[in-house]
């Protein structure tokens, strides 16, 4: 067995066994599936009256806008599973074991896109129950869910990174949430970024999150014509911008993160 066949197999089984540790963590869980779900019901009843966009209905608008945010979210979970292995000596029960070193991370990122997957379904269900339609076909939306699949498959590996930079739990759940949130937040996920002032706007148009968002919007055909036009090539082109974004954090991320592991398991 070579060395890549060997990082995949061990990878599988090390993503079965954090599968099962994700499933009993319930506040973990929870945290993960249910916070994107009461955004659904908070922002689609409390603001979906009160903001309006041309063309569409605010809940359909703000659906993609979630979706992007919980599969941002769900990445925070691979960094703090690895400073949790860290802290608690599994990896280095399993630096002991004859298994490739690259399968920590492939299990961890793995079993993470399963969460994901999880998350997006729940979330579609309640967002069906709550208004949200999609307008366009079966490719188009699967081709929606695998952008949104894949953007946070690429975020788990920068989560990743910086959970073995920091190597503690605590510190790694307060920088990822002051990194995630402004991220997040300041991009078009529940305001079009054409009513924001200059300055923010010019950052929300070039944020991976809202290229991202409006990939999922055109995809899922939550757009109008009457929406105001962007003037910027990421909300023009933003399929072809997330499938930017998604290559560029993992060709840097990936074997940033390798690099870090074997850093931090080094001793």
């Amino acid at each position: 067995m070579n060395a890549v066949q060997m990082a995949v197999t061990d990878g599988v089984t090390v993503a079965k066994r954090n599968s099962i540790k994700i499933l009993r963590s319930m506040d973990l869980l929870g945290s993960i599936v249910f916070m994107p779900v009461m955004f659904v019901l908070l922002f689609g009843y409390v603001f979906g009256s009160v903001i309006d966009i041309p063309g569409i209905s605010y809940r359909e608008f703000m659906l993609p806008g979630i979706f992007t945010l919980a599969v941002a979210m769900g990445s925070i979970v691979t960094g703090y599973g690895l400073t949790d292995d860290l802290q608690k000596g599994i990896i280095d029960r399993f630096r002991s074991l004859p298994m490739s070193p690259a399968a920590v991370l492939i299990g961890r990122t793995t079993a993470d896109l399963i969460l994901n997957v999880t998350s997006l379904l729940i979330m579609g269900i309640v967002g069906l129950l709550v208004g949200w339609r999609v307008h366009t076909g079966v490719f188009e939306v699967l081709g929606g869910v695998l952008l949104l699949l894949a953007f946070a498959y690429a975020l788990s590996w920068v989560m990743g990174t910086l959970g073995l930079a920091v190597r503690k739990p605590e510190v790694f759940n307060n920088v990822a949430s002051v990194a995630i949130f402004p991220l997040t937040f300041l991009a078009n996920t529940f305001v079009d970024s054409a009513r924001l002032p200059t300055p923010l706007r010019v950052i929300a148009d070039w944020n991976p999150v809202s290229a991202i968002t409006q990939a999922a919007r055109e995809l899922f055909g939550n757009t109008s014509a009457a929406m105001p036009v962007h003037d910027v090539w990421p909300m023009q082109h933003a399929v072809l911008a997330s499938v930017l974004w998604i290559v560029v954090l993992l060709v840097v991320f990936v074997p940033l993160s390798v690099r870090c592991y074997k850093k931090a398991t080094s001793h």
